[in-house]
């Protein structure tokens, strides 16, 4: 869990840094990884589709992205209580 939210800590501090949200950052660092990449962000809110739409036009710099990379992937199971699909 700690690990996790030394995660989440430092996308938000990227936030903050470029007055974004965490998800706006988190969108904008995958268009940045090239235009074969389309993200699909699912939302039930037209303020989220919005918000989502305005990562477009972020632009994190190499050295923010530099630093998104180097984010440890995060440990645990997403739905640790769920059997695999098929077993």
């Amino acid at each position: 869990m700690e690990q996790n939210l030394r995660i989440a800590d430092a996308v938000a501090a990227i936030a903050r840094e470029v007055d974004a949200t965490p998800a706006q950052v988190a969108l904008a660092w995958l268009l940045a990884q090239g235009d074969d990449i389309v993200p699909i962000p699912g939302t039930k809110r037209v303020s989220r589709l919005e918000e989502n739409a305005a990562a477009a036009d972020l632009e994190l710099t190499p050295e923010q992205l530099d630093r998104l990379e180097e984010i440890p992937a995060p440990v645990g199971d997403r739905y640790a209580d769920m059997a695999p699909i098929g077993r």
